[in-house]
C-alpha cells in the first residue's frame, strides 16, 4: 500500500448508517497516517454531523489524521452551531 499518498474515503450527501460503519471500519483496518475525507457539498443535517464526528473519532482510535474538505456552508454553519467546527 502506498503511503506516500492519503487514503481519500468520501461521504455521501445523505450517508446511512451502513455506510457510515463500512468507512469507518475501513479506517480502523487501514495503517495509520494521514486521511482524506472529501464531502459531498449537499451534505447536511444532523446525519451529516454525525457521521462527520463517527469518522473522526474512528480515525483518531486507529492514529489517522483526517482533514475534511467540501462541506458545503450550510453544514459549516451547523458544525459550528454544534460546537463541532474544529473537525473539519
Amino acid at each position: 500500500m502506498d503511503t506516500s499518498q492519503p487514503l481519500v474515503v468520501t461521504l455521501p450527501a445523505a450517508p446511512t448508517r451502513e455506510e457510515v460503519a463500512r468507512l469507518c471500519a475501513g479506517l480502523a483496518a487501514a495503517p495509520p497516517g494521514d486521511v482524506r475525507c472529501e464531502l459531498d457539498p449537499r451534505a447536511g443535517g444532523l446525519v451529516a454531523v454525525d457521521a462527520l464526528a463517527r469518522l473522526a473519532l474512528a480515525g483518531r482510535r486507529a492514529g489517522h489524521r483526517l482533514t475534511f474538505h467540501g462541506a458545503g456552508p450550510d453544514l459549516a454553519a451547523l458544525l459550528r452551531l454544534t460546537g463541532l467546527d474544529e473537525v473539519l
